[in-house]
């Protein structure tokens, strides 16, 4: 299941997300331009690699902020870029800038020590920033339960359905958590689970307490 929107009419002008998105793609051209042996290289050089870390604590945690910020190709960065467009802009707005790049980075660093807490032998790097997003996802299904999002179920023949947000991401959450657990290779299930927790915790903390509907800049209706 792919999301295409949700059914928020109005978003705001999204800056933080128009920003992370153009930071991303930006260090992913980068990479591109290293060529295929550079690309490799800055991988591991900047990278999260969970034996390192807890080797030298101290000495790799940045890493844990380089990593959020690169992509091992097209694919995963497009993917991650696109739902972060989804579901960014409407936790941005009820957030507010600092609180969401509170949720963001946060998210970031536990997705990070999620993973390295389930592989701590791991040599593999671990990058992008799905960790980060999956905390986007988190903050989104505390502050907007009752919204929906128009799905790609089937892509030939194309077959769309609206379904409730938080069905949505509790079928991805049970996803990961399901394929963290069979320990599928290739993708850093934990950090997903990770960082939506720390989304969703980090979310019942910070959001604001006076009731949506007094909010007039970021109201949004809900409709089709």
């Amino acid at each position: 299941m792919f999301p295409i929107r949700d059914s928020i009419n109005h978003h705001g002008p999204a800056l933080v997300t128009r920003l992370l998105i153009a930071m991303n793609v930006a260090v992913f051209f980068w990479q591109v331009s290293l060529g295929p042996q550079g690309f490799q290289w800055v991988v591991y050089q900047y990278g999260f690699i969970p034996k390192a870390f807890f080797a030298d604590p101290g000495g790799q945690f940045w890493h844990i902020f380089t990593s959020m910020f690169m992509h091992g190709g097209f694919e995963h960065i497009l993917g991650n870029m696109w739902f972060l467009w989804v579901f960014g802009p409407a936790v941005e707005a009820r957030l507010g800038t600092g609180r969401y790049l509170t949720v963001y980075v946060l998210a970031g660093i536990g997705a990070a020590l999620t993973q390295a807490f389930f592989l701590p032998h791991s040599t593999v790097p671990m990058i992008g920033a799905s960790g980060a997003i999956s905390g986007v996802l988190g903050a989104y299904f505390v502050l907007f339960p009752r919204a929906w999002v128009l799905t790609l179920l089937w892509p030939l023949p194309p077959i769309f359905f609206w379904l409730p947000a938080a069905f949505l991401i509790g079928y991805w959450v049970l996803i990961q958590v399901l394929y963290g657990l069979l320990g599928l290779p290739g993708v850093a299930w934990w950090a997903h689970v990770g960082g939506f927790a720390v989304g969703y915790l980090l979310t019942l903390v910070l959001r604001p307490r006076r009731p949506y509907k007094d909010e007039p800049f970021w109201y949004r209706e809900y409709g089709f």
